[in-house]
């Protein structure tokens, strides 16, 4: 059995991206459970080098391979924002609620014309002191003028799938896990986890 650690302490990150990535002979490690791997800071200007230098510093840190993952929300009326910064967009890490206030503040009333945006997702798989593999996927939808749904996390209440007219957080898992970009980044990942375990 190979072991693989998810580069996060997010619970609700790392059990999508075990399932994702479910690929036989893996068994997934949560950050959690290697609590002197120090934080990283996502100082990258790019989800790639946020992911990169995840997957190389916990790869470092628990001896073994790492899967970090680096996304965010754009939303083409704000010019790309907020980006790597999706969140701390509002100031302080993960706070979804006001993240998602000051997404809806800015965008006011402008027509669901001009709320298009997409969701982006890079994952690294590293190894001690090389990069193995960099994947990306998006989703494209727009935002809507409130919230609505509660599952999911992050934006996912007020990121709209114009192809299934609901927002994120009023999907079921299952049909989240097929469409989202970190659906899309694992299954350009997969067939590398599965070289590793022959």
């Amino acid at each position: 059995m190979l072991d693989i650690v998810i580069a996060t302490r997010n619970l609700h990150k790392f059990r999508e991206l075990k399932q994702l990535l479910n690929v036989p002979g893996i068994r997934w490690r949560s950050l959690r459970e290697f609590p002197r791997a120090g934080k990283v800071r996502e100082t990258g200007r790019t989800y790639a080098a946020n992911a990169r230098k995840k997957a190389l510093a916990v790869a470092r840190a628990t001896g073994g391979l790492a899967v970090a993952d680096d996304s965010g929300l754009e939303v083409d009326a704000l010019r790309g924002a907020p980006g790597v910064r999706s969140a701390r967009f509002a100031g302080g890490h993960g706070g979804d609620q006001a993240n998602n206030r000051k997404l809806l503040r800015l965008l006011g009333h402008r027509p669901m014309s001009q709320r298009r945006a997409r969701y982006r997702c890079v994952l690294a798989l590293a190894r001690p002191g090389r990069v193995i593999r960099i994947v990306d996927g998006d989703w494209k939808g727009c935002i809507a003028f409130r919230p609505s749904g509660s599952q999911g996390f992050g934006y996912d209440p007020v990121f709209v799938v114009p192809r299934l007219g609901k927002t994120v957080g009023q999907l079921p898992a299952r049909v989240k896990q097929r469409w989202s970009h970190r659906a899309a980044a694992s299954r350009k990942l997969r067939p590398v986890l599965r070289r590793l375990t022959k």
